[in-house]
């Protein structure tokens, strides 16, 4: 096998996300950002909301109706 083809591991890799919270995973990159994560996704908090990206919400609203 190649030795020092892999990229090097970083074992405190800091992910913070959209809504602020932050916690430190495993990885090669030195900094993640991410739109969603456990304290902010309704499957995990439990809360029924939708995440608009672009308005495709109200799009979809204005084109069939909202039958909620």
């Amino acid at each position: 096998m190649k030795e020092k083809i892999h990229p090097k591991y970083n074992t405190a890799t800091n992910v913070s996300c959209a809504c602020g919270n932050t916690f430190t995973v495993g990885s090669t990159k030195d900094s993640i950002k991410v739109e969603l994560c456990a304290q902010c996704h309704p499957f995990y908090t439990g809360e029924k909301r939708m995440v608009d990206t672009a308005g495709r919400v109200e799009k979809f609203r204005q084109r069939y109706g909202n039958k909620t």
